[in-house]
C-alpha cells in the first residue's frame, strides 16, 4: 500500500478516542432534530412520558401545600388550648396525613412508569442504532477503515452510543420535571403571596449571574481536560500494544516521562475544571438561604397581620428550598444535552457516510466462472492528484499462475484490491470472464475469489470454526483435509484439545506462523475459481513454505491465482510474472524469460543470493 494510505496509528485527539462528556456539537439544533426524527416511532411512548412526568411532579408539588393545613391546624389548636378550646384537632391532622401519603405515593408510581417508560425507550434507541451501525458497517467502503483509526470506529459503536443512551434518559425525564417544578412551585407560592414569590424570584438573577460566571471560567479547563484525556488514553493504548517493543528498546523512562508531562496537564486541568464545578452547588445554596432568611421575615410580619396563616410560611419556605433545585438541574441538564446532541451528531455522521454499491441493476450472473481476468489500461490512485497505478493491461487466462512482483510500493496490493473491487479504478476498466466487475453485485463478485492476506485475520473461537470460515456448510472432515492441504494438520494435533482449542481475542496462543497455515486452509477450504495469495507463506519456515507451495501448486490447477510474493525463489514456477515498478508493468514472462533478459527482475532475483560486503 503506498505511504499516503498508512493511517495514525496514536489515538490523540477527537478523531482518536471517542466522544468526552461535554463535547459540543457542532450544529446544535441539527442534530437534536436528527433525533428527534429518529426517535418518531417512539412519539407514543415519550407522549407518556411526558404526561407521567408532569403528573408526578405536579402531585409532588401539592404535598407542601397539604401539609402546611396539618402544621396551621397544630398551631390554632395550641392557640385554642391556650385560650380554653377544645386543642388539636388529631383526627383532622390524621386525615391531611393520609391525603398527603396518599399524594405521594401517587407521585412515586407516576415516576416509576415514567422512568420505566423513558429507559426503555433509551435502550430500545441505543439497540437500533448499535444495529444500523453494524449493518451499515458491513456496506462501507474499505477506503473508510483504512483512513481512520480502529478506536474511532469502535467509539461510535460504544462510547457514543452509550452516552446518547444514558444523556437521553436522564436528560429527557430531568428537563420536563425541572420545567414544570419551576412552572408549579411558581404558581404555588404566588397563590399563597405574591409579595414573598416577588422577593424569591428577585434573588434567582443573583444566583444565574455568579452560575454564569463559574461557568465562563470553566470552561477553558474543560475543554483542556478534555483534550489531554484523549491524549493519555492514546498514549496508553498505544503503549500497551507495543509493550514488547518499548522494553526491546529500553524505553520504559522516556514513555514514563511522555505520560507523566500529560497526566500532569490534565491533572491541572481536571482539578481546575472540577473545583470550578464543585462551586455551583455551595452558590445555590447561598443564594437559597438567603431567600429562605428574606421569606422566613417577610413571612412573619405577613402572619402577624394576618394576611396568610402560619402553615403557609412553612410551605412557602419548602417551595423557596424546591425553587432553587430545578434551576440547577437545568443547568446540569444543558452539559447532558450538549453530550446527547455530540454523540447523536457523530453517530448520525457515521450512519451517513457514504455506502458501496452493493447491487447493480440487471447484475451478471456467472454460473461457473472461469477465472479469465483481463486490466485494460487501469488507471488509479488513492487520491486523484496522486496516481500510483498509471497505465495497466494485462490478460490472465484461466488456470495461469501470475506472479505479480516489485519493490515495494510498486502497486502490487493496489491492483489485487481493484480486483476485488475494495476500491474502483479512476480510469480503465477490469474484466471477468468478460464482464466489467462492475456489473456484477459486489458480494457475487468476491464470491469469486480466495484471499490469503500477509495479516492474518484469526476469531476469538475454535480452530475449527476459524477455518469453516472460508465455507459455513463444510463438513469437519472437510475442514480436516483443507488443514492437511495446508500442511496445519500435524501441528493443530499438537495443540492442546486439537481442532476445538479455543483462540483468544488476537489469536496470541497460536504463533504467526501458524496463524499464516491456518488463514491459507481457510482460502483451501472455501475452493473458489480464483486464489489471490498477498504474502500468503511470508511468516512461515522456508522448509514449510516449500511444503505448503507445493500443495498450493496442487490446488491452484485449473484454477487462476494471482501471488504476490518477495521471496522471487517461491514464484519460479508462475505461468506470467509481472514485474511492477512505480504502478507500471515493466517487465512481463515466465521466471526463466526473464532472467535470460537481465532487466529489473532478475536484478531483483539475483539480489537475493548476492553476499552483503
Amino acid at each position: 500500500m503506498s505511504e499516503e494510505r498508512r493511517r495514525p496509528m496514536r489515538g490523540h485527539g477527537p478523531m482518536g478516542r471517542g466522544m468526552m462528556p461535554g463535547e459540543k456539537a457542532k450544529d446544535f439544533r441539527g442534530s437534536v432534530g436528527k433525533l428527534l426524527n429518529y426517535m418518531g416511532r417512539y412519539k407514543i411512548a415519550l407522549v407518556f412520558v411526558l404526561i407521567f412526568a408532569i403528573c408526578g411532579t405536579a402531585f409532588n408539588i401539592v404535598g407542601p401545600k397539604i401539609l402546611s393545613k396539618a402544621t396551621t391546624e397544630i398551631f390554632n389548636g395550641l392557640v385554642s388550648k391556650l385560650s380554653g378550646g377544645d386543642g388539636i384537632d388529631f383526627a383532622k391532622i390524621g386525615r391531611i396525613l393520609l391525603i398527603l401519603i396518599g399524594l405521594y405515593g401517587v407521585s412515586a408510581c407516576f415516576s416509576f412508569v415514567q422512568g420505566w417508560l423513558m429507559t426503555g425507550i433509551s435502550q430500545k434507541m441505543c439497540f437500533r442504532m448499535r444495529k444500523e451501525i453494524s449493518e451499515k458497517i458491513n456496506r462501507m467502503p474499505l477506503e473508510y477503515f483504512e483512513s481512520r483509526t480502529v478506536g474511532e470506529v469502535l467509539s461510535r459503536i460504544t462510547n457514543d452510543v452509550d452516552t446518547l443512551g444514558m444523556s437521553l434518559n436522564q436528560s429527557v425525564t430531568q428537563l420536563i420535571t425541572s420545567i414544570t417544578t419551576v412552572i408549579g412551585i411558581l404558581i404555588m407560592m404566588i397563590s399563597i403571596s405574591p409579595l414573598m414569590t416577588l422577593i424569591a424570584i428577585i434573588i434567582l438573577p443573583v444566583s444565574l449571574i455568579l452560575i454564569t460566571t463559574v461557568v465562563k471560567s470553566s470552561q477553558k479547563y474543560f475543554r483542556t481536560q478534555q483534550e489531554y484525556l484523549g491524549h493519555i488514553n492514546g498514549q496508553v493504548e498505544e503503549v500497551y500494544s507495543g509493550q514488547n517493543i518499548v522494553k526491546a528498546f529500553n524505553r520504559e523512562e522516556e514513555v514514563l516521562k511522555e505520560f507523566s508531562e500529560t497526566n500532569d496537564t490534565l491533572y491541572a486541568s481536571a482539578w481546575k475544571s472540577q473545583f470550578f464545578s464543585g462551586m455551583m452547588q455551595p452558590i445555590m445554596n447561598f443564594v437559597g438561604n438567603l431567600g429562605y432568611v428574606s421569606v422566613a421575615v417577610v413571612g412573619g410580619y405577613l402572619t402577624i397581620r394576618g394576611s396568610i396563616e402560619i402553615g403557609d410560611i412553612q410551605a412557602f419556605i419548602q417551595y423557596v428550598r424546591q425553587f432553587t433545585q430545578p434551576i440547577s438541574q437545568v443547568a446540569q441538564v444543558s452539559n447532558m444535552l450538549q453530550s446527547m446532541a455530540a454523540a447523536s451528531e457523530r453517530v448520525f455522521e457515521f450512519l451517513a457516510e457514504p455506502e458501496e454499491d452493493i447491487t447493480v441493476e440487471n447484475p451478471v450472473h456467472l454460473e461457473h466462472p472461469e477465472g479469465r481476468v483481463s486490466f485494460r489500461h487501469v488507471r488509479f490512485g488513492y487520491k486523484p492528484d496522486k496516481m500510483i497505478i498509471h497505465d495497466f493491461s494485462c490478460d490472465v487466462e484461466p488456470g495461469q499462475m501470475v506472479a505479480i512482483v516489485g519493490p515495494t510500493g510498486a502497486g502490487k496490493t493496489t491492483m489485487v484490491k481493484l480486483l476485488m473491487r475494495f476500491y474502483d479504478v479512476n480510469a480503465g476498466s477490469i474484466f471477468l470472464d468478460g464482464h466489467n466487475i462492475k456489473d456484477f453485485n459486489r458480494g457475487e463478485l468476491r464470491e469469486s475469489f480466495g484471499m490469503v492476506l500477509q495479516d492474518t485475520w484469526l476469531f476469538k473461537g475454535t480452530i475449527m470454526e476459524n477455518i469453516r470460515y472460508g465455507r459455513l456448510d463444510a463438513t469437519d472432515e472437510e475442514v480436516i483435509a483443507a488443514a492437511k492441504a495446508a500442511h496445519a494438520h500435524h501441528f493443530i494435533q499438537t495443540l492442546p484439545g486439537g481442532y476445538q482449542m479455543e483462540l483468544n481475542e488476537d489469536a496470541s496462543n497460536v504463533s504467526q506462523g501458524q496463524k499464516q497455515l491456518l488463514t491459507i486452509a481457510r482460502a483451501i477450504l472455501a475452493d473458489n475459481p480464483v486464489l489471490i495469495l498477498d504474502e500468503a507463506t511470508s511468516s512461515v519456515d522456508t522448509r514449510t513454505e516449500e511444503r505448503i507451495q507445493k500443495a498450493m501448486n496442487n490446488l491452484m490447477k485449473g484454477r487462476t491465482s494471482f501471488v504476490i510474493a518477495h521471496r522471487l525463489s517461491t514464484i519460479k514456477d508462475a505461468d506470467v510474472i509481472l514485474v511492477m515498478r512505480d504502478g507500471d508493468i515493466i517487465e512481463q514472462g515466465n521466471h526463466e524469460e526473464l532472467l535470460k533478459k537481465g532487466g529489473f527482475y532478475a536484478d531483483l532475483y539475483n539480489s537475493q543470493f548476492e553476499e552483503t560486503a
